[in-house]
């Protein structure tokens, strides 16, 4: 049984239901093909502009079936708020589409998901990249695990790794992950996050959470005892223009033979309309 979902697959899905918290050792995983996989860093710059600040990368993890132009706004938005308001300098943002095995309705196959991300940013962005890692494992991963995975890939096992200073030291790259406000208000919903993790995410790592239409963050935050105790590692993001655009409505209109132009990237619509996506969607 896949875990529950939010109200809107919008808001990417992350729940670590219950039957799957019996995973104590962060990180550890089931065997998969390395061969298909390498980390991609092209986009993470060599040195820092600023080395005072605390060099920063933002991860999203969801369906993306299929992404739409609110995903890659959210990543812009996160850049907006962290250039404004914080001590934090950005190096990249990372799509990590989660695999075939979370087993939700509407979920296109994690190839054609990946590669709809990849569209979506190859050209739009110098900032934003597609790991394929959490697509390809041979089970679903829980948010602790993924982020604990880009961890150990920017920062290395031990945490000897990072971004190189002038003077020829490394300083740890932070993660965090960044959510919308109805996946964050999942946290309080009964067996669908592992208090374990919930400390982990927010307590290690943070979060970063665009408030969306109708829903107050912030009430939810006071009255949140594991958000409220790692308050300092919550960001909030206020929308200046409201976005709407869901996943679940993009794959509505495919099966009712609607438009959807100008609600995905170009590139992305050309793709869904070559491979046949969601014509027959369940």
């Amino acid at each position: 049984m896949p875990p529950p979902m939010p109200v809107d697959d919008n808001i990417w899905n992350l729940n670590s239901s219950s039957d799957r918290q019996h995973t104590e050792a962060y990180g550890s995983t089931e065997i998969f093909d390395e061969s298909k996989y390498t980390f991609p860093r092209e986009r993470i710059p060599l040195q820092m502009k600023d080395e005072s600040k605390t060099p920063l990368v933002i991860v999203a993890c969801g369906s993306f079936s299929p992404i739409t132009y609110l995903h890659l706004r959210m990543f812009e938005m996160a850049r907006d708020h962290i250039v404004e308001n914080t001590d934090f300098e950005i190096m990249g943002g990372y799509f990590s589409p989660v695999s075939d095995f979370y087993q939700k309705a509407g979920l296109a196959e994690a190839k054609h998901r990946v590669r709809m991300c990849e569209l979506a940013v190859e050209k739009s962005s110098t900032w934003l990249m597609v790991d394929s890692w959490e697509s390809l494992q041979t089970s679903y991963q829980r948010t602790a695990i993924v982020l604990d995975h880009f961890q150990n890939e920017l920062n290395g096992a031990d945490g000897d790794g990072g971004v190189r200073l002038k003077n020829g030291e490394y300083k740890p790259i932070k993660i965090m992950l960044l959510a919308g406000g109805d996946l964050v208000q999942s946290f309080a919903a009964p067996d669908v996050w592992a208090t374990a993790d919930l400390h982990h995410i927010i307590g290690k790592y943070g979060c970063l959470i665009l408030e969306r239409t109708g829903s107050d963050v912030y009430e939810f935050l006071l009255s949140h005892d594991v958000l409220y105790k790692h308050r300092r590692n919550v960001f909030v993001i206020k929308q200046l223009i409201y976005n709407d655009i869901s996943s679940t409505k993009i794959r509505l209109f495919i099966r009712r033979g609607m438009s959807i132009k100008y609600l995905l990237p170009t590139a992305v619509v050309d793709y869904i309309y070559a491979q046949g996506l969601y014509k027959h969607d369940h």
